[in-house]
Order: structure tokens, then C-alpha cells, then sequence
């Protein structure tokens, strides 16, 4: 698991280092709210650790910059001193997805974290997902758009299920990658033309685009009546 670390305090840094790597968490770790942003969008996360007291721009603003501008769907596990109702509410209202107090066991962060992971990943169960006029039934594979049944290479299921789970939201193109090839995305510029691929079957056939690409950035599906 690849998770981001959004933090300006070094001892706690440490500790989340000394506690996490062991359980095979791979981190990175920006130390104000600028740097935050450049990490979550320039390269794929399956969480963001996101403290709210931070230097240059806090983590509320952190997090609506990363909903509403960049469309990134990754979870958000905002961490703060601040105990109030107030506060927790604001960071739920700008797209946190879950909250921890400061002092926090390291084995709750563990805990919550894995359970965002889960629950972005669909891998409570096998359910239909829909987006616009877009279904996919996960326990059949079969997918239709507009009542019209697409053919997808393996390849591209893999990408659509990927882009359809954090619909309308952004998917990073290193993100992408690692949902359909793991850790070994191949050298050659293989994600490009299965995209390709993909908006032959997804939206040549129809007046409206769903695929959106964001260059430099990555891809996102749009629903009909946004194109």
C-alpha cells in the first residue's frame, strides 16, 4: 500500500515511518500543504494521511484544492489536534473520508487506514456500478452503456471498472497504471493505446464522451449530460 503522508511535524513523521514501513506500507511524505498537493497529484497513492495545521496552505484548503480542482478520488485520513465538532465537520464538508485526534493509536491509523483502502477499492463485495448511463455488473462482467452491451478487452475492464470506482473523480495516470499492472507497469506507452482502445468501444458509438483525459494528469469519466 502506497500512502502519502501530508505532515510538518518530524517526530511525528518518525513515528508514522517507525510504525507503518514494518507492516509494508510504502511512504511519502510532503511537509507543507503546497508540496501535499504537487505529491497527491503528480504520482499514484492508495491513501493520504493529511494533518490540518500545516505551513503555507492548511489541510482544509489542502483537501478542497485536491475534491473540487483536481477531482482526486484518493481517501483522505485527515489528522489534527483540533477536537471540536466544528472542525471535523468542516473537514468532512471539503472530502476528508475519515478523522483522527491527535494523540491517536498508531494501530487505529493502521486500522482506519486499511479500512479506506477497502472501502475504495469495492472489496467488501461484488456489486453492479452505474455512472450515468454506464453499468457494469462486477459479478458478470458484463457492461452496457445506454442498454448497449461493450466489448471490452481484459485490459480495458480493467481501466473502466478502475475509472467507474471513484467516478466523476480523477484517477492519476500512475495510479491507472498500478490498478491494471501492479508494481509492473510496463516500459512502453502501453496505458495510452488501451485508452485508445477504450473510446472506440465507450464513446465512439454514442453523441456524448465519458473518457475525459487530463493531460499531464490523468483520467476521469464525465457523465453524458456534462460533455
Amino acid at each position: 500500500m502506497h500512502v502519502l503522508i501530508v505532515e510538518d511535524n518530524p517526530d511525528i513523521i518518525a513515528n508514522l515511518y517507525a510504525y507503518l514501513e514494518p507492516l509494508g506500507y510504502s511512504l511519502d511524505v510532503a511537509r507543507n500543504g503546497i508540496a501535499g498537493i504537487t505529491f497527491a497529484t503528480g504520482s499514484a497513492h492508495d491513501a493520504i494521511i493529511l494533518d490540518l495545521s500545516l505551513p503555507g496552505m492548511d489541510g482544509v484548503e489542502v483537501c478542497r484544492k485536491l475534491r473540487e480542482e483536481y477531482r482526486l478520488a484518493t481517501p483522505i485520513l485527515m489528522l489534527t489536534a483540533r477536537d471540536t465538532e466544528y472542525d471535523k465537520l468542516t473537514g468532512f464538508d471539503v472530502g476528508a473520508d475519515d478523522y483522527l485526534v491527535k494523540p491517536y493509536s498508531l494501530p487505529e491509523l493502521d486500522a482506519r487506514l486499511k479500512a479506506l483502502i477497502r472501502r475504495s477499492r469495492n472489496e467488501h463485495v461484488n456489486r453492479v456500478l452505474t455512472f450515468g448511463d454506464l453499468r457494469l455488473d462486477a459479478a458478470t462482467n458484463q457492461i452496457t452503456r445506454a442498454e448497449k452491451t461493450l466489448n471490452l478487452t481484459p485490459t480495458g475492464y480493467k481501466i473502466l471498472i478502475s475509472l467507474m470506482r471513484v467516478a466523476p473523480g480523477l484517477m492519476t495516470r500512475d495510479a491507472l497504471e498500478r490498478e491494471v499492472w501492479g508494481d509492473n507497469p510496463p516500459d512502453s506507452d502501453a496505458l495510452r493505446t488501451h485508452i485508445h482502445t477504450l473510446r472506440q468501444a465507450l464513446d465512439k458509438p454514442f453523441p456524448h464522451t465519458m473518457l475525459l483525459t487530463l493531460p499531464g494528469t490523468g483520467y476521469r469519466l464525465i457523465a453524458p449530460d456534462e460533455a
